[in-house]
């Protein structure tokens, strides 16, 4: 497997945070690495459905066979999420944080007089 080399320079002309990026190019991996593993999943459960009752569990089904080429020919997660965020298609921002409510404590009122 051949490395990729990223040209660092990119994130000082872009003005970016070289660690915002690595983290946010990995969550977006991961994402892309999900919607994969549906479609794969999609894929391979159409064909396992059909020919269930075909065929013995031990058979090498050629179907799913090229599905699992098909998916290993595909670029992998981490090279698509890279190619977005060299191409500036990946972009990122901060969550707004909800500031808690202030908590004012009052001290319970008696009133002389009144039972419970």
């Amino acid at each position: 497997m051949a490395l990729k080399p990223i040209d660092l320079e990119f994130f000082n002309k872009e003005g970016v945070n070289v660690h915002e990026a690595i983290v946010a190019t990995s969550k977006r991996a991961r994402q892309v690495n999900e919607d994969i593993k549906i479609e794969f999943n999609q894929r391979v459960e159409l064909i396992t459905t059909k020919t269930e009752t075909e065929s013995e569990e031990n058979d090498i089904n050629p179907d799913q066979l090229k599905i699992a080429v098909e998916f290993e020919k595909r670029a992998k997660p981490t090279d698509v999420a890279l190619d977005e965020l060299m191409k500036g298609d990946l972009s990122w921002r901060y969550r707004e944080r909800e500031e808690p409510e202030p908590r004012i404590e009052e001290e319970p009122t008696i009133v002389e007089g009144e039972e419970e």
